[in-house]
């Protein structure tokens, strides 16, 4: 019994000092940067979005944090500020920042890190966090739009490998939308894989190899342009 002493007095030391812990993130508001993908620990406020299989942890709207993620975009629409991050809307609400459903008509430069390609009567939607874009040509940008009636749906069979872009020389927002654009344009002009069209407008059998073909030349453009690709 004394051999096991020690033992027991060390795991309730670590139970203790693991409680703390936990207590210590809840008081800074649970930033979205240490929860990303829901990935780690899930705790309370955070839900997880199976929609259209998109299968990522985020905030509960109404959700109320101290701090902004450290990686996030400001944006004003219609004479009021709202910041933006990984797909979750926050709106100031005196020194915290509350999650909420983003106004319909919003538009931002690029789409979160981690979206899902939905068709609708043959129109491209990207989803994430509850949310519906779709693209706007008129800004080089994405707009909140309200959800589609469920007709005629099409769900990519297998999601398109992520390309993390990041600029090197400061690129401001408009500027990384229009090299995206120009990009993307210039990818599906050489390798015929199109990932705003259902199955890319390849056949299924080519679906994979297209889809590698179109990020290589994505990823190769982006670079001469300035950005960090991964």
């Amino acid at each position: 019994m004394q051999n096991q002493r020690p033992i027991l007095i060390g795991l309730i030391l670590l139970a203790f000092v693991a409680t703390l812990a936990g207590s210590a993130w809840a008081k800074r508001g649970g930033r979205d940067d240490d929860r990303r993908s829901g990935f780690g620990q899930i705790t309370q406020g955070y839900v997880i979005d199976k929609r259209h299989h998109h299968n990522h942890y985020y905030p509960r709207k109404g959700y109320v944090t101290e701090r902004l993620p450290s990686h996030h975009r400001s944006v004003r629409h219609r004479d009021s500020r709202y910041f933006y991050s990984g797909g979750v809307w926050y709106r100031p609400t005196g020194p915290r920042y509350t999650v909420i459903a983003p106004p319909v008509g919003v538009v931002v430069p690029v789409l979160p890190r981690f979206y899902t390609s939905v068709w609708f009567g043959g129109v491209p939607y990207y989803y994430a966090a509850g949310t519906y874009y779709t693209w706007y040509p008129q800004e080089r940008g994405y707009r909140v739009v309200e959800p589609p009636a469920e007709v005629e749906v099409y769900e990519e069979p297998n999601p398109p490998a992520e390309l993390f872009v990041y600029p090197k020389s400061g690129q401001s927002d408009e500027l990384q939308a229009k090299d995206r654009y120009e990009c993307h344009r210039w990818s599906v002009e050489q390798t015929g894989f199109d990932p705003t069209r259902p199955g890319g407008n390849v056949s299924p059998e080519l679906n994979a190899e297209k889809r590698t073909d179109y990020n290589r030349a994505t990823k190769a453009c982006l670079e001469a342009r300035g950005y960090s690709v991964q």
